[in-house]
């Protein structure tokens, strides 16, 4: 049981000043604004949007000014003030082949209706510092090809076509809410997916990565990649028909994983799948690559006992939030803890010194 005491006020004021002035920095270099963190760290303000659960760029960009740019402390403030939103209504589903996407790409087909759409990558780039950047030099305007705009199916689906890959079934039933509701195992799908979608990018990309070098028997291609803009529809019962009320930013992946059956299943291909605000790729995939190691069961197959395939291990320890809470928590006062257990230590080694010294008696 921890229990708060009062006391050192004033150090705890001085600390905060002292983290104010840490925080500015030299003062006769120009204060970084939050529409410049927001438009030139566009990547982190996307990763504290995702794992904080609340798409607002200009919050996300202004909680990493506060959090000096500790993307888990700006990620706590988000959604610590998401708590205090007022709830009107859900969303419906958001339609992803209706995306207007800023990237494409396929690592199973090459030629695919709308074509591939390399996109904003650091993919084909050389690992190499530009100091013209460093110089505040113009860097080359991109060449941007003109994409059309007309839908983009899934690449899946072509598979689905000759039903080699699993059949995903839709559900009118609406998902628990993560946000809402505390974590109950066995988990749903569609639970586990949002835990992911919160979850630690570096955990998750952790586990992802375990999948790949065996620890969870998944042997996956990216079925498609896609990055883009989606509308957010609200459906509004005095109106009887959903309006648009946004465009959001995701990053949507689909694994294509070999999977040679099972008692319950026939060969075929099956999916891993992940969905995440922004331009967060890395996390996508690693998503689908951990989505597709816990489906282990309602597939019919065997567990290997890997960590990635242990939903409790994996979702109990994916939140940042928590596991910085819980690691964190240890550097607070903890000093009646710790009293207890010096003196613990001290009866103990006093009993066991008595009775080596009475065993040596009776000898």
């Amino acid at each position: 049981m921890y229990v708060a005491v009062k006391g050192g006020e004033k150090a705890i004021d001085n600390a905060h000043a002292w983290l104010g002035e840490i925080r500015r920095g030299d003062t006769d270099i120009a204060a970084l604004s939050v529409a410049q963190i927001r438009s030139q760290l566009s990547l982190a303000v996307d990763r504290v949007m995702a794992e904080g659960s609340l798409f607002d760029a200009d919050l996300a960009a202004l909680a990493i000014k506060q959090s000096r740019g500790d993307l888990i402390e700006a990620i706590f403030l988000i959604r610590a003030y998401r708590t205090t939103l007022p709830r009107f209504g859900a969303s419906a589903p958001i339609k992803t082949e209706n995306m207007a996407c800023m990237r494409r790409i396929s690592a199973t087909f090459k030629d695919v209706p709308g074509g591939q759409v390399l996109g904003p990558t650091f993919d084909y780039t050389h690992r190499l510092l530009d100091f013209k950047l460093a110089a505040d030099g113009v860097i080359d305007e991109a060449r941007k090809a003109a994409t059309p705009d007309e839908a983009k199916p899934h690449i899946t689906e072509f598979l689905n076509q000759e039903g080699l890959i699993q059949h995903e079934p839709t559900s009118d039933t609406t998902p628990p809410d993560l946000t809402r509701e505390p974590l109950e195992l066995p988990a749903s799908r569609a639970l586990r997916l949002q835990a992911l979608a919160r979850g630690d990018e570096g955990f998750v990309l952790g586990m992802g990565y375990s999948t790949q070098r065996g620890y969870g028997r998944n042997h996956a291609f990216v079925g498609e990649l896609r990055i883009g803009d989606v509308a957010v529809e609200l459906d509004i019962p005095e109106l009887g028909f959903s309006v648009e009320i946004a465009d959001i930013e995701v990053s949507e992946c689909e694994t294509v994983n070999q999977f040679s059956g099972s008692k319950t299943e026939p060969p075929q291909f099956t999916r891993g799948y992940g969905l995440v605000f922004g331009q967060s790729e890395r996390k996508a995939i690693s998503m689908a690559l951990l989505d597709r190691a816990l489906r282990w069961k309602e597939l019919g197959e065997d567990s290997s006992g890997s960590p990635a395939q242990d939903e409790e291990f994996v979702l109990y320890h994916c939140d940042n939030i928590q596991a910085t809470g819980f690691v964190e928590h240890i550097k607070l006062p903890h000093y009646v803890d710790f009293q207890a257990e010096l003196e613990l230590v001290r009866t103990l080694r006093r009993e066991a010194t008595e009775a080596k010294v009475a065993k040596e008696a009776a000898l």
